[in-house]
């Protein structure tokens, strides 16, 4: 079920300061993954859990989800993992979050909301303003997955992405898995969902160049 919360509203506007990323982790020198709308953070626990040679950061735009996965990561004590608060958009721009960017050897959108009506596109959460964004700050190398169940919207992501020079698209026979940030292609509860309906996912991966 999908839980749409407007990350137009002004409620996100403040952004938290982040610590830095040796605060956040136990080793910071590990390659960095971020899953952007990682919900209540059940895809990232799996992938920290099972491959602890990566860092996995986690921005969610519902608080109390975040509350309780910060709360998780405690009591679990798992030193490879973090989740922030707010909207992606409004932290991308603020100066004192660049330095996440910067760090960044992936970023995964997965089954993000859809916002159906036209009117609710600018909701979404991949728009050219953002991928502008991420073009300025993300190294070359960086690679940039979507995925979804939804057709029309994966046309507007891939367009979103495709249309700005500084990525393009690489095939998936030419990632090394073993070398990813999901070596092990752990699947999100959505995706789980969507294979036992039989439904059709549609995927993408792009690289900064």
């Amino acid at each position: 079920m999908r839980q749409h919360v407007n990350p137009l509203s002004s409620n996100f506007n403040e952004i938290e300061r982040l610590p830095s990323l040796s605060e956040m982790f136990g080793n910071s020198k590990l390659n960095l993954h971020l899953d952007i709308g990682c919900a209540a953070g059940e895809y990232l626990f799996d992938l920290a859990l099972v491959n602890t040679s990566w860092n996995y950061l986690g921005i969610e735009i519902r608080e109390k989800l975040v509350k309780n996965a910060k709360l998780k990561v405690f009591e679990r004590e798992i030193k490879n993992l973090y989740f922030v608060f707010g909207n992606v958009n409004n932290i991308s721009n603020d100066v004192r979050s660049e330095f996440i960017f910067k760090n960044l050897k992936s970023i995964s959108f997965n089954f993000p909301d859809p916002w159906f009506k036209k009117r609710h596109y600018k909701r979404r959460v991949i728009q050219p303003e953002f991928i502008n964004v991420l073009s300025n700050l993300l190294q070359k190398g960086t690679l940039i997955f979507i995925k979804t169940d939804v057709k029309e919207l994966f046309d507007y992501m891939d367009s979103t992405i495709s249309n700005n020079f500084y990525f393009k698209e690489i095939e998936k026979k030419d990632l090394n898995y073993s070398e990813s940030f999901n070596p092990s292609k752990v699947k999100t509860n959505r995706e789980k969902y969507v294979i036992v309906n039989q439904l059709d996912i549609f995927e993408r991966i792009y690289i900064k160049i």
